[in-house]
């Protein structure tokens, strides 16, 4: 997955605004390269300070987005820890065609890509475009 250094900004920009919290949201790609990120809503808000579920106005408008032939990618963040699939992230992974990017504020901010298929995961490299 290619990511301009703006959106890879974004990203981690929201994630640190809802921190401690995760943040979510979704984007559309062509050809592996993002080309605009979303915010969403986690619906979850700050009722569990672990775990999204994002809004259904975001997912209709991903849906609708691939309906028109874009790659579709739906990104949280794990504020205190890497940016790797949790066991609830990889059960909650309905789409497979869909991108999973995480986004970690740890010592080294992280934009990671994953890949969830029938519980398997897989990690796709990211280039950011300076």
């Amino acid at each position: 997955m290619v990511i301009s250094q703006a959106h890879w900004d974004a990203l981690v920009a929201h994630a640190r605004e809802t921190a401690p919290n995760e943040c979510c949201g979704y984007g559309r790609a062509r050809d592996g390269r993002v080309e605009e990120v979303y915010r969403g809503k986690n619906v979850l808000g700050t009722s569990q300070r672990f775990g999204f579920w994002l809004d259904s106005d975001s997912l209709f408008r991903a849906y609708e987005l691939e309906e028109q032939g874009f790659e579709i990618l739906v990104y949280h963040s794990h504020p205190p820890i890497p940016a790797e699939p949790s066991q609830t992230d990889i059960n909650l992974a309905k789409n497979p065609d869909w991108r999973f990017v995480i986004v970690s504020l740890t010592d080294e901010q992280a934009v990671r890509c994953w890949w969830i298929k029938d519980g398997r995961v897989e990690e796709e490299d990211v280039t950011v475009d300076r």
